[in-house]
This record gives C-alpha cells, structure tokens and sequence, in this order.
C-alpha cells in the first residue's frame, strides 16, 4: 500500500523518534510511505490568528503538492492532521476562500482541487486499511502486562476527523488490546495538553499537564502513550518542573503508539527511537515483557 507522507517540521527536530518509529512500524507493516517532495509547514496554530487566507494557503501548497498518482496523505503530526483536513474542507465549503487560495497557489504553479486528496492520520490508516487480524497476525511480541494510557489530545479528535468519537476516541485503545497490553480507564484522552501555553502562562500550562499526568497515575498507568508532538513534549519536557510547582513526584514515560506498536512487531528500541525521551520508557516495557517471558517458562 502507497501513501503520500507529510511528517512536519516536529518531526524532524523534537520529535524526531516519532518520525523514526513511523517509519519502521510502516516498513513492517508493509505500508509505503513516499515523502513529499519540497514540502513546507503547516503553520501550526498560529497562522490562523493572523491571516487566514495566509493560512490555508501555506497547508493548501502541501496539498497541491501531491502527484495525481497521490490520493491518500498521511500526517503523523495531530496539528498537521488537522490543518490539513481544515483546509481541503474550507476550500470546499467556501467558494471564495478556494478562489483566492487557487490564486496564490498559481504564483508558485500550483492548484488545489478540494477532496482530490484524503488526508489520513497514521492510526487510522493502521486501524482501518491493516485492520485487526493482520496486526495480531504480524505481532511477534505480547504486550500483556503492560498497563497503558492512550492519549489522544484535543486536535486529531476535532469533528473533522472523521475516523474515531471526537469526544472519547477508543481506537488507539482498542488496537493496543489487540496487542496484548492492558489498557486503563484514561478519562482525559481527549483533554488538552496546554499546548504552547507554557511560552504564556505557566500555572494554567502546568495545571493542565498535572491533571493528564496525574490521571495516568491514579489508574495505575505504566506509560502514556501519544499521537501528537506537542503533547508528548509538554508532558515529558515539562514533568520535572510540574512535579516541583504541585510538590509531586510524576515519573510517568511518555512515547508515542507506533513506538510501542514497534516494539510489539518485534523491532528493537534503538529502531523505534525508544531511549529518546527524558523519563525513561525502556526499564518498564523491559521489566513487563521480562515478566512476562519468566511467566512462561515457569
């Protein structure tokens, strides 16, 4: 299977062991990722409070960039998801925003059709076009006894996604109980990590990341597992400095699913970039499967 593959400017810095689990658990999987040649950012959330033609026109060059072969793109990132399927829907909502964005387009020898191309999230594409059967059927490692916590984040699950509940999405967790592993109660999959409200307030920002945190430990999570760059940031990067400001001791690994996924299709942790994050994942997924192994052969 062939996919166009936009990974994100996040991806290729910070959250650089998303793109290299991506990656690994595709090649497994037999999923044909071809990058797209000379793509820019996504903006983020910024761009859209600023100028919003500005905006669309910057995702919608990404989008014309797919070849006509190119039908279905897949966006790791949850922000590059989302702005992406924004704005093939905007354009197809709004005649004039199409127009305008057409128009900017063709200064760079682009045009943008709206729905030419399907913007697909990696989980999606894994839930739904390798289905359960065959990820069972691929799986060489049980994850059982790891007791995990899927995190969604608040922008892969907006209404435009149109592959999960937007407001308790269960995908992330149903695959990972293919998988073996135990997944937990996670009542705030969905809520927000704070984003960039670290650069702006840092008491809502780090009252927002305690309360992801600390549900994770109340259900006795052994690791978090994520789908967005930012997400898995704000709650590794910042976790020391939460756990000072609330006099806690979080010690939570945050990765993201296609890294445990790696690991369960029989891929080593170097290949899926575990060993990157600041807490730990590695000691706990070996400590389960070790545990796991010794249980067997009793």
């Amino acid at each position: 299977m062939k996919y166009a593959y936009y990974p994100g400017c996040s991806l290729e810095s910070g959250s650089a062991a998303y793109d290299v689990s991506v990656r690994a658990v595709s090649a497994a999987l037999g999923i044909e990722l071809e990058e797209l040649d000379d793509w820019n950012c996504c903006g983020a959330t910024e761009y859209f409070t600023q100028h919003e033609l500005v905006a669309n026109s910057v995702i919608a060059r990404n989008l014309a960039l797919c070849r006509k072969d190119q039908q279905q793109l897949v966006a790791p990132c949850a922000a590059c998801y989302l702005n992406l399927k924004k704005t093939d829907h905007l354009m197809a909502e709004h005649p004039e925003m199409r127009r305008r964005v057409n128009e900017a387009l063709a200064a760079g020898g682009l045009h943008y059709d709206p729905g030419r191309v399907r913007v697909r999230h990696l989980l999606d594409l894994i839930y739904t076009d390798i289905g359960e059967a065959a990820l069972r059927a691929k799986a060489v490692r049980s994850l059982k006894g790891l007791r995990v916590a899927p995190y969604y984040g608040c922008q892969v699950v907006r209404p435009l996604n149109g592959f999960d509940n937007p407001e308790y999405p269960m995908k992330m967790d149903e695959m990972f109980t293919w998988l073996g592993a135990e997944v937990v109660d996670y009542p705030v999959k969905a809520h927000c990590c704070g984003g960039h409200m670290t650069q702006i307030t840092e008491d809502a920002a780090f009252e927002l990341i305690r309360r992801l945190l600390d549900s994770a430990v109340e259900y006795e999570a052994d690791l978090i597992l994520c789908m967005c760059p930012m997400c898995q940031l704000n709650l590794d990067a910042y976790q020391a400095r939460v756990s000072s400001h609330f006099n806690k001791n979080f010690q939570m690994p945050i990765i993201f699913f296609t890294q445990l996924l790696g690991v369960a299709l029989g891929l080593d942790f170097e290949q899926v970039g575990i060993g990157k994050e600041i807490v730990a994942a590695g000691p706990i997924i070996q400590a389960r499967l070790a545990a796991q192994t010794a249980g067997a052969t009793a």
